[in-house]
């Protein structure tokens, strides 16, 4: 069974997706670029301010299902350019503790609305 998931916490899906999908003890939340939930509108700044955005976009879907930082086993994070990687790894280390999710880090050409990181992530749901 799939129940979705949708926060104002979180941008509003931009395409015919869901937030996050629950099935069972699992959240499956779906790539977040940095848009401000507020506006709709792709966050300025460098690659380490659109980070915070996306973690804080993920931040709140997990709040939203109950959850935290802690009950994520694994993510993905795309990235543009590859050359970005240790000022995203340093924002993104700030959200979890030790021991840290699974990941993947992949580059690619293009990304939704012209972000430079999306990242999605699977939570194991705390009961």
């Amino acid at each position: 069974m799939r129940q979705a998931l949708s926060t104002p916490a979180a941008p509003k899906a931009i395409g015919p997706y869901s937030q996050a999908v629950r099935s069972g003890s699992l959240l499956f939340v779906s790539g977040q670029i940095p848009l401000d939930p507020a506006t709709g509108v792709l966050v300025a700044g460098d690659i380490a301010a659109q980070t915070r955005r996306v973690m804080l976009n993920l931040e709140g879907i997990l709040k939203a299902a109950g959850a935290t930082f802690d009950d994520v086993v694994r993510t993905t994070v795309y990235l543009v350019d590859i050359n970005d990687f240790a000022a995203m790894n340093d924002v993104y280390g700030e959200f979890f503790s030790i021991p840290a999710p699974a990941r993947s880090t992949i580059e690619a050409s293009r990304l939704p609305r012209g972000a430079r990181l999306e990242i999605d992530l699977i939570a194991a749901l705390p009961k």
